[in-house]
């Protein structure tokens, strides 16, 4: 079991309620990531389901939770043979913190009827920029969990010089050896700095809304990760994340919807 096996860990209470602990190495600088509370979530979800891999997850966030104990709550909606839907629930001190709709199913490994090109064209991950590791205490203990290696022309925001476009891209992996697998990839659709960074916001940006799909069971390796966003305006943005494997396949997609920063 890998350290992000340990960090997602749910553990069954009864048909309905799964205890877990937040982990505190998932921090964004306080909050903790939300690909990697949804996760959390999904541990749960796909041990309660008669189906292997988790298709689709939206995902609400009504607060941030803090590091420690919680639980995860299902409500069973609909059991068939090839796809079953849950409402699972992050509970911490009674309250409601984030609200799900995942639907599972079982994924072959097969290849695609028809799949379309990424949407850009990425440098080889030797010419690739990693980003400077952050001060202690700035609380950003997520970057130590994940090597990311991004195309520099995204990254240009860090000195004063952001394209003027939303975007984002970079070359993923977990800090640990681990074949990336779909609780990884809940992780990696999350992982991108906000693609408004590279408009010329800055800030912590709290996500309310968040949906992604799982397309296929990613091969070994590096994941390439394409963030976009389609518009910025009265303090909301939208970011799309693709998620091409190794096999340069489509495993992942993403969609959601965020504040924009106010640092």
């Amino acid at each position: 079991m890998t350290k992000f096996d340990e960090a997602t860990q749910a553990i069954r209470v009864d048909e309905t309620a799964y205890d877990v602990c937040l982990d505190p190495g998932y921090s964004i600088g306080g909050p903790l990531n939300g690909g990697y509370l949804m996760a959390v979530l999904l541990r749960a979800v796909v041990d309660a389901s008669p189906h292997d891999h988790p298709v689709t997850t939206s995902a609400q966030f009504l607060r941030a939770p803090r590091p420690g104990p919680a639980q995860v709550r299902l409500e069973q909606i609909k059991a068939g043979r090839t796809a079953a839907m849950t409402r699972a629930t992050l509970i911490q001190d009674d309250a409601s913190f984030i609200e799900t709709l995942v639907t599972t199913a079982t994924l072959g490994d097969v290849a695609p009827d028809w799949t379309d090109r990424p949407s850009a064209v990425m440098p080889p991950v030797e010419q690739c920029v990693v980003l400077p590791a952050p001060k202690p205490e700035s609380n950003m203990t997520l970057n130590a969990q994940m090597e990311m290696a991004f195309d520099p022309p995204t990254i240009g925001w860090l000195d004063g010089n952001p394209t003027g476009r939303p975007e984002a891209r970079a070359y993923f992996r977990m800090a640990e050896p681990q074949d990336p697998d779909p609780y990884v990839l809940a992780l990696a659709v999350d992982a991108l700095p906000p693609v408004v960074f590279s408009a010329g916001a800055r800030g912590w940006a709290p996500t309310v809304d968040l949906t992604w799909h799982l397309r296929a069971l990613p091969a070994p390796g590096w994941l390439t990760l394409l963030g976009s966003g389609r518009m910025i305006s009265d303090g909301w943005f939208d970011e799309e994340v693709e998620v091409w494997d190794s096999a340069g396949r489509l495993v992942a997609q993403s969609r959601q919807l965020a504040r924009v920063g106010r640092g």
